[in-house]
């Protein structure tokens, strides 16, 4: 294997691209690509009260079946650049690791799906169908200029994909451990319980608006919401603030807050689980008076059904690592979400242990080891004729 890819990954590294900026990155990849022969274009989305993001297409083939590989550039901002080993920004490689920000998450598997396929390209000349890469600048950010709209526009132009591998660091701790075959949905609700405030010697005056909280917080969350399914685990909602705002210590407060989240599974969509989070209030409610603020959802649950796609992705991450990995719809969010309604998507890339952290790091040997996984799938993908 070639040390393309970490030449790749330190080249993305070495461009500042913290959201919402392109940093270069985004152009290094459209001289890359355009210099293979693909067909390449910047479109810029925008949207009041955001800023303007860029993004990436790029698709060599016309022709049926299409593999899509798709990411981010963005990344997080460092922090304090004097806590890192290396330069954030710098692509240092020091006793088997690459680091810098964006290393793991996910600059370093973006230039394992390039050099898979330019070297897939010389190996074996253009695909019979085609490659596709579709890459955002607005992942790690407000997700509003990004892959949604990107696929809006390729939509709008006839672009059709058949499947797509998103490089997000799947694997907790060994490359090989982990697919990502969907992701949980995600709900945030606001609830204000309202009382009326007074002296605590003459409670008889006021209405104490906390045991209504507690009453409908407990209520929130038990029972349970479910007991998962075959591919998820069970729905979770965590209450992440209790608030009165009340320094006094003989004043009954006039509001109580919670806020709440729910990362549920395909059981829910946001309406039913909306309904469901509304009929518990109202049975706990007792009298209390509260108000409930659900907060819009972009994040469904999803789930890409084990098929024969995902198969030939497994296999060739036990070819390579010789481990048969976990199918997995744990974690957070991902642009999947937006994916999945152009085409099934899985996720698989580098070891996310280190994502977001100060001295992010991949192992360099992973790297090449993506590579080459991402080679035997397209290889095998065109070969068989998926789908």
């Amino acid at each position: 294997m070639s040390s393309l890819a970490l030449d790749l990954a330190r080249s993305l590294i070495r461009c500042p691209s913290v959201t919402p900026e392109e940093g270069g990155a985004l152009a290094f990849l459209a001289r890359t690509l355009g210099a293979a022969g693909f067909a390449v274009e910047r479109p810029v989305f925008s949207e009041p009260g955001t800023p303007d993001i860029e993004n990436l297409y790029a698709r060599i083939g016309t022709g049926s079946p299409c593999l899509v590989f798709a990411g981010h550039t963005d990344v997080v901002p460092p922090g304090d650049a004097a806590a890192w080993r290396h330069d954030p920004f710098g692509g240092t490689v020091a006793d088997g690791l690459l680091y810098g920000r964006g290393a793991a998450d996910m600059k370093g598997g973006i230039a394992c799906m390039l050099a898979a396929s330019l070297e897939h390209l010389r190996a074996h000349g253009l695909p019979r169908g085609s490659i596709a890469f579709l890459i955002t600048g607005d992942e790690e950010g407000p997700a509003v200029n990004g892959t949604v709209k990107l696929l809006d526009w390729a939509r709008a132009r006839g672009e059709r994909f058949d499947h797509c591998l998103l490089g997000e660091p799947t694997n907790p701790s060994v490359l090989g451990e982990m697919i990502k075959i969907g992701r949980r949905g995600s709900l945030t609700g606001k609830l204000a319980v309202h009382g009326r405030q007074g002296h605590v010697g003459y409670p008889h005056l006021a209405e104490n608006p906390i045991p209504g909280l507690l009453r409908l917080a407990s209520a929130l969350i038990a029972p349970p919401l479910d007991a998962g399914t075959a591919h998820f685990d069970a729905s979770n909602l965590e209450l992440t603030t209790l608030d009165v705002g009340n320094p006094a210590t003989n004043v009954i407060p006039a509001e109580a807050r919670a806020v709440f989240n729910v990362r549920f599974n395909d059981l829910w969509t946001a309406e039913t689980l909306g309904a469901e989070i509304r009929a518990r209030l109202e049975r706990a409610a007792e009298g209390a008076r509260y108000t409930l603020d659900l907060l819009p959802s972009n994040s469904p649950a999803f789930l890409t059904e084990p098929d024969a796609f995902v198969d030939l992705v497994s296999a060739a991450i036990e070819a390579e690592t010789g481990r048969r990995p976990a199918l997995s719809t744990t974690g957070g969010t991902s642009d999947a979400r937006f994916i999945k309604d152009a085409c099934p998507v899985i996720e698989f890339g580098l070891v996310g242990q280190t994502m977001h952290q100060v001295d992010e790091c991949v192992a360099v040997d992973d790297i090449a080891r993506l590579t080459a996984i991402y080679g035997r799938v397209l290889t095998r993908y065109f070969a068989v004729g998926m789908p």
